[in-house]
C-alpha cells in the first residue's frame, strides 16, 4: 500500500486500505472518493469504515498495550523522535498528498506546517521523560502518600481536516508518550497524510500501537466512542458534535478531551491601531482559508 498522490496525478496508484494492527488491512465493502478541492479530481478510494473495523482496531490496539504498557519513557521517547525524523525526511511525499488533498499550497505547509509537525513530535518525546505526580503531604501518620501515573488503556483520536497531518500528530503524540495505544479517525475528506504518517510508524511502533480507520462520524467515530474496549476519546470538532460525543462516552465512562469551536470575535477599542486591527481581521479570518480556530 502507498498513498502517493502527485499534483499533476488524477488518481493513487493502489488501494487504500486501513492500518489496524501493523498492517494494512484488505478491505471487501465499499469506498468513498477523497477529492481534491482545487480541481475537483478524485484522486483516491479509501474504505468506508464499518462497526467491524472499530472492533478489529480495538482488539488490535488492546493485544499492543498489554506490552506497549511496559515501555520505559526513554523506549517511547526514542521512538517519537525517530517518527519526527521520518516526517522531516518524507518532506516531498507529505506535501505532495497535503496539497492534493487539502488544497493547500505545497510551498505553505512547508514553510509553516512540516517542522511544526516534527517539532510537536519532539515535544511530546521530551514530555514523555518528565511525567511526574505530586501529593501536596501525608494524609495519615505512618504512610506516605504518593501519586503514579499510569497509561489509561485504549485512546480513540477523532481529526478533522483543517490540519490534516499536524492534528494526527496532536492526537496520537501525547497519547504515544504516555505510554496509551491509538485508533486515529482522521476526517474523511482529508484522510491521506494521516495514513502516510501510519506508513511511516510501522516501522518505528510495534504492531497495534497505532491504527488509523477511515470513514464517516457515523459509524465509524461514534463506534469508536461507543466502544467499551476504548478507555478515553480525544474529539476536535464543533460544539454539536462534541456534546454528542460527550454524551455518547459517558454511558461507559469514558475520559473525554474535547477541543470545540470556530471563529472567535474580534472586539475592537476605542484606543486600538486600526491599521493592526486590518491586518489582524484579514488574518483571522482568511489565513488557511480562513479555517484556523
Amino acid at each position: 500500500m502507498a498513498t502517493q498522490v502527485r499534483p499533476e496525478q488524477s488518481r493513487i496508484v493502489r488501494d487504500i486500505q486501513n492500518f489496524i494492527g501493523g498492517k494494512w488491512v484488505s478491505f471487501d465493502g465499499p469506498s468513498e472518493p477523497v477529492y481534491n478541492p482545487a480541481t475537483g479530481e478524485v484522486i483516491a478510494e479509501v474504505p468506508k469504515g464499518t462497526e467491524e473495523d472499530v472492533d478489529q482496531a480495538v482488539k488490535a490496539a488492546r493485544t499492543a498495550f498489554t506490552d506497549w504498557f511496559e515501555t520505559t519513557p526513554r523506549e517511547r521517547s526514542e521512538m517519537l523522535l525517530k517518527l519526527a525524523d521520518a516526517v522531516l525526511a518524507d518532506a516531498d511525499e507529505l506535501a505532495n498528498i497535503e496539497s492534493a488533498n487539502v488544497g493547500k499550497p505545497r510551498a505553505l505547509f512547508l514553510s509553516e506546517e512540516l517542522w511544526v509537525c516534527a517539532d510537536n513530535l519532539r515535544y511530546f518525546a521530551g514530555a514523555a521523560r518528565i511525567l511526574e505526580g505530586r501529593a501536596s503531604g501525608e494524609y495519615m501518620r505512618g504512610y506516605t502518600s504518593m501519586i503514579r501515573r499510569e497509561p489509561i488503556g485504549v485512546v480513540g483520536s477523532i481529526a478533522p481536516w483543517n490540519y490534516p497531518l499536524m492534528m494526527a500528530i496532536w492526537k496520537i503524540g501525547p497519547a504515544l508518550a504516555a505510554g496509551n495505544t491509538v485508533i486515529l479517525k482522521p476526517s474523511e475528506w482529508t484522510p491521506l497524510t494521516a495514513l502516510r504518517l501510519a506508513e511511516l510508524a510501522a516501522d518505528i511502533f510495534p504492531p497495534g500501537v497505532i491504527n488509523v480507520i477511515t470513514g464517516d462520524g457515523e459509524p465509524v467515530g461514534a463506534g469508536i466512542v461507543r466502544h467499551p474496549g476504548v478507555n478515553m476519546v480525544s474529539l476536535t470538532g464543533d460544539v454539536a458534535t462534541g456534546k454528542e460525543v460527550a454524551k455518547a462516552a459517558s454511558a461507559t465512562l469514558k475520559r473525554v478531551h474535547l477541543e470545540l469551536g470556530g471563529k472567535a470575535p474580534m472586539i475592537v477599542f476605542d484606543d486600538a491601531d486600526l491599521d493592526a486591527v486590518n491586518e489582524w481581521v484579514k488574518i483571522g479570518g482568511f489565513f488557511n482559508a480562513g479555517q484556523d480556530c
